[in-house]
C-alpha cells in the first residue's frame, strides 16, 4: 500500500504559496501584526532556568509570512528568552509580498537566522533552494517525534531541512448546516450526483448552497487539488507516474471529470451571484448570516460562526469531504508553514536550540491548547482537541490520502496560476482540459529548471 493512502481509525497526520492548503490560510487572529514578543533581553551573565548553562545575549531574526506565527508561539518565545537569554525578533511580512522579500534576502546572502516557508519537496527545492540556503536538521531529536509524512515533505536527498509544527489533520472539508439539510430532508452526499442534487434542492428553497471566495485567487483551487487521492485510486499509480513524467494531467480522466464537475457547479450558480468578488476573510460572517448552507473550510469554522451569531451553535454544523469525482477519501495535507535555519546565519546553533525548545512535548501541548484553530499537531504523544463532529468525520472516512499538491512535484508552486486558469474556465475562456494542459506546461518548465531527470533524459 502506498505511503499516501492508509486505513486508520484516528488521525495523527496532517494548502500554496499563499493557500491551501493546508491549514495554511485559516482565519484565526494571530500575532502577525506584531514584529516581536514583548520580552526583555536576558543578561549574558545570568544562569538559565532549569539548566546550569549561562544565558546568551543574542537576538535571532525570524522572517515569516502573515498568519504563520500564532500568539501562543509568541508566548513561547518569551519563555525561551527567559530560559536562555536568546531573543526572537519576528519580522512579519504581508503574505502577498513575503516570497519576494525572502527571495531577495536569500539571493543577497543576507538571510535571517530563521525563515518560514511552505513545505513540499518541489517547494523547498525551487522556491527556497533549501540544499543551499538551509541547515541540515536530520540529527535533531524532535525529527523522530514529528509525523513522518510531514518530515518527508521537508526532505531532499535524505536530509531534513526544516521543522513543521502545524495542525495537519485540520483539512479543508465541506462544512454544512445540519438544520438546513434536515429541513430539506437531505443526507450527507457520497457521490457528486447526490451532492449536486442536494445543492439544487437547497438553492430552490431560497438559500445559496455554497459560499466560495474566488476573489483571493487561491481558495477555489482546493476543490480540484484536495481530492487527489481519489484520482490516484481511479487511475492507479497516478501520483508516482506524474512524478516520474510517465503521464500528465491532460490525459487523466479523473482530473478532467473533477474540473468538469467544478465548472458545472459554477454554471449552475451553486456558489451564488458574487463568488468572483467574495473573499475568504468574510467566510465566517457570511455563513453566520444564514444565507449560505455550506462552505469549504477548515474544521474550526463552526466555532467562528457561533462567536459571530450565538443563535447558530457550533454543533449545528457537520462535515464531509469534497465529493468531486465521487471522492470518499479523507485527504490530508501533511505539510504547512515550516521553519528553516539559514545556512549563512551567525547563530545556527542557537536557532537549532529554539526549534528544539518549540518541539518539547510540554511546549507543543501549550501551543495546541492555546491556538483556537488547532485541534491537534503533527507530533506524537499530544492530547488532541477534536470535537464530536470531527471525531465523527474521521470515523466516517477511515481511508486517508495525501492531497495532490503535497505529493506530486511542481504543483504547489503554481497554485495561484492554477487559480487564474480555473477562473478563466468559469468565465468560458477555457475548457477544463485547457486548465490541465496549462498545469502540465508549468510543471515541465519547473522540472527542466530543476534539472529533474524525468524531464531531462
Amino acid at each position: 500500500m502506498k505511503r499516501f493512502t492508509a486505513v486508520c481509525t484516528s488521525i495523527i497526520l496532517t494548502s500554496a504559496l499563499l493557500t491551501a492548503c493546508g491549514g495554511n490560510n485559516n482565519s484565526e487572529p494571530s500575532a502577525s501584526q506584531s514584529a516581536t514578543p514583548s520580552a526583555s533581553q536576558g543578561e549574558s551573565t545570568e544562569t538559565a532556568s532549569n539548566s546550569g548553562a549561562a544565558k546568551k545575549d543574542i537576538t535571532l531574526t525570524y522572517l515569516a509570512s502573515q498568519d504563520w506565527i500564532k500568539d501562543a508561539e509568541m508566548e513561547l518565545a518569551k519563555k525561551f528568552e527567559e530560559k536562555t537569554g536568546i531573543h526572537i525578533d519576528y519580522q512579519i511580512i504581508p503574505a502577498d509580498q513575503y516570497f519576494n522579500v525572502l527571495k531577495t534576502k536569500l539571493n543577497s546572502g543576507e538571510g535571517p537566522d530563521l525563515f518560514g516557508g511552505q513545505s513540499g519537496k518541489s517547494e523547498i527545492s525551487l522556491n527556497y533552494n533549501a540544499q543551499k540556503n538551509a541547515v541540515d536538521l536530520s540529527d535533531q531529536e524532535w525529527v523522530k517525534r514529528e509525523d513522518p509524512l510531514s518530515v518527508d515533505q521537508l526532505t531532499l536527498n535524505g536530509k531534513v531541512y526544516a521543522q513543521t509544527i502545524w495542525d495537519t489533520s485540520n483539512s479543508y472539508v465541506i462544512v454544512y448546516n445540519k438544520k438546513v439539510f434536515a429541513e430539506q430532508g437531505l443526507n450527507v452526499p457520497t457521490t457528486y450526483a447526490e451532492f449536486k442534487d442536494a445543492a439544487l434542492k437547497i438553492q430552490k428553497a431560497g438559500i445559496t448552497p455554497l459560499y466560495e471566495p474566488v476573489a483571493d485567487g487561491w481558495h477555489h483551487v482546493l476543490w480540484f487539488a484536495e481530492p487527489g487521492p481519489q484520482y490516484d485510486k481511479l487511475q492507479p499509480n497516478l501520483y508516482e507516474d506524474l512524478n516520474a513524467n510517465k503521464t500528465n494531467f491532460e490525459t487523466s480522466a479523473p482530473m478532467l471529470t473533477s474540473l468538469t464537475q467544478l465548472k458545472e457547479m459554477y454554471d449552475l450558480g451553486l456558489f451564488g451571484d458574487n463568488a468572483l468578488s467574495d473573499t475568504f476573510a468574510d467566510m465566517a460572517n457570511q455563513m453566520a448570516s444564514g444565507k449560505f448552507a455550506m462552505a469549504l473550510m477548515t474544521q474550526d469554522l463552526p466555532q467562528q460562526i457561533e462567536k459571530i451569531n450565538p443563535e447558530l451553535k457550533a454543533t449545528d454544523f457537520g462535515f464531509f469531504v469534497i465529493p468531486l469525482a465521487d471522492n470518499q477519501i479523507y485527504y490530508v495535507n501533511p505539510g504547512g508553514p515550516s521553519k528553516f535555519v539559514y545556512s549563512g546565519g551567525k547563530h545556527i546553533e542557537e536557532a537549532k536550540q529554539y526549534l528544539g525548545f518549540l518541539a518539547e512535548p510540554e511546549n507543543l501541548q501549550y501551543l495546541l491548547d492555546n491556538t483556537p484553530t488547532f485541534s491537534n499537531l503533527n507530533f506524537s504523544g499530544l492530547k488532541d482537541k477534536y470535537s464530536d463532529e470531527q471525531k465523527k468525520l474521521h470515523e466516517t472516512y477511515p481511508v486517508k490520502g495525501t492531497d495532490i499538491q503535497d505529493y506530486v512535484n511542481y504543483v504547489n508552486p503554481q497554485w495561484m496560476d492554477m487559480g487564474k486558469d480555473i477562473v478563466g474556465m468559469f468565465g468560458g475562456a477555457a475548457e477544463p482540459v485547457d486548465v490541465l494542459k496549462s498545469i502540465d506546461k508549468r510543471r515541465s518548465d519547473m522540472a527542466k529548471i530543476a534539472k529533474d531527470e524525468g524531464w531531462n533524459k
